[in-house]
C-alpha cells in the first residue's frame, strides 16, 4: 500500500473509531431561533427543497468529500452516495491526489452509476492543483462526471504532518486559474479550520462564486494528525487541535462577501443546520455522523441518519414559523455574546 493509501485508510479509522473533534465550538449554539407556538402551518406545507449549483435536492443538506484512493474507501463513497441518491442530498467525493499519482484509482472516486441524479462535488487541494494545472484538474472532473469541484485548503494539517506540504505560495493564482479555466464551478473549501474575512475577500476577487466555509467546531485534522506519525507530528498536532475560526462565524463572514456558502464543520443534527442556514448559509455539509452510522451499522444506519438530520431540519423550520429553509434567514432570534464578539 502506497504512503498516501495508508494514511487515508489510517484516517477513516480514526474518525470513525477515535475522539477527533474539536474541543472548543462551532458556536452554532449561540444561535437561538425563537419558537414560535403558534406556526399556523401543517408539516406537509414544509417544503426542505433547495437549488444548489444547478441541482435540485430534497433539502439542503450534503454529504461532505471524505476519502477515495482505496478499495475501503471506494466502498465508503458508493454507500453513502447511495445515501445521497436515496434522500435527495448532494455528495462529495474525497480528496482526489490519489487520482494524479495512480490514475488506477479512478474507479475509487466513480458513483454516477448508484447516484446518477446527485449533487457531486469533486476534490483536490490547493497545491496539487497548483502543481498540476488546469488542463490535468479538469480530466479529474470529467472522470467522475461531477457538477462542481472543491478545491481544499489545508495548511494546518498539512504543517502538522511529517511528510505534509510546506510550500503554500501560488495559492491564490492556482485557484483563479481554475475559476477561469473549469468548465465547472469552483468551491473553496477549508478543511475545518474555517475561513476569515481576508481569505474571502481575495477569494471573492479572484470570481470564486462558491466557498465551504468547514470552520472550527467539528472534526479536527490536527488532531487526527497528532494520533499518528512520528513524536514531532504529535506534539505539533496537538498544540494547534483547536486552531481555526468557528463555523458560525465564517457563515456570516462569507455572506458578508456575498459569497455561495455551505455551512461544513461540526453540524450534527437538524438543529444545527437550521442555525446554519438561519445565519445565511445557503447549504449544509457533514460527514463524521454518516461516516460513524455507516460504520456501525452498515447502508441501512447511514440512510437512518440521514432520515434524522432531515426529519429534525423540517421540524426546526415549522418550529419557527417558516415553510422553507432559506426563511430561517429572516426567522427571529437571539445572538449570543462570544458569536457576537467574533462578528463585531
Amino acid at each position: 500500500m502506497t504512503d498516501i493509501a495508508e494514511r487515508k485508510t489510517s484516517h477513516l479509522r480514526l474518525c470513525a473509531e477515535q475522539d477527533v473533534e474539536h474541543r472548543g465550538t462551532t458556536l452554532l449554539e449561540e444561535v437561538r431561533l425563537l419558537h414560535d407556538a403558534t406556526p399556523e402551518l401543517s408539516l406537509d406545507d414544509i417544503d426542505l427543497s433547495a437549488e444548489i449549483l444547478g441541482r435540485r435536492l430534497q433539502a439542503p443538506l450534503l454529504v461532505s468529500g471524505m476519502s477515495g484512493g482505496t478499495p475501503e474507501a471506494g466502498e465508503l463513497n458508493r454507500a453513502l452516495a447511495t445515501v445521497a441518491q436515496k434522500c435527495g442530498l448532494g455528495f462529495g467525493v474525497g480528496s482526489q491526489r490519489a487520482m494524479l499519482l495512480r490514475p488506477e484509482t479512478a474507479q475509487s472516486y466513480r458513483v454516477r452509476d448508484v447516484a446518477p441524479d446527485v449533487l457531486l462535488l469533486g476534490n483536490v487541494g490547493v497545491v496539487q492543483a497548483r502543481e498540476a494545472g488546469v488542463a490535468r484538474v479538469a480530466e479529474l472532473v470529467t472522470a467522475i462526471g461531477a457538477d462542481a469541484l472543491c478545491v481544499h485548503l489545508n495548511a494546518a494539517q498539512e504543517l502538522v504532518q511529517d511528510e505534509g506540504d510546506r510550500d503554500f505560495r501560488g495559492a491564490l493564482d492556482a485557484v483563479g486559474a481554475l475559476v477561469d479555466g473549469l468548465s465547472v464551478p469552483v468551491i473553496v473549501k477549508e478543511t475545518g479550520c474555517g475561513l476569515g474575512p481576508r481569505t474571502l475577500s481575495r477569494l471573492r476577487a479572484l470570481g470564486v462564486p462558491w466557498v465551504d466555509v468547514s470552520g472550527a467546531g467539528g472534526t479536527s485534522w490536527t488532531a487526527v494528525e497528532s494520533m499518528r506519525g512520528t513524536e514531532r507530528q504529535r506534539a505539533l498536532g496537538s498544540d494547534l487541535r483547536d486552531w481555526g475560526i468557528p463555523t458560525a462565524a465564517a457563515i456570516v463572514y462569507a455572506r458578508r462577501e456575498g459569497l455561495g456558502t455551505i455551512a461544513s464543520g461540526g453540524i450534527r443534527s437538524g438543529l444545527d443546520a437550521a442555525r446554519a442556514l438561519a445565519l445565511g448559509a445557503d447549504a449544509v455539509s457533514l460527514a463524521l455522523p454518516l461516516l460513524r452510522a455507516y460504520a456501525g451499522g452498515g447502508l441501512d444506519a447511514a440512510l437512518a441518519e440521514a432520515g434524522r438530520l432531515v426529519e429534525g431540519l423540517r421540524a426546526v423550520v415549522l418550529l419557527t414559523g417558516s415553510r422553507r429553509p432559506a426563511d430561517l434567514g429572516s426567522a427571529p432570534r437571539v445572538v449570543g455574546p462570544v458569536l457576537r464578539a467574533w462578528l463585531e
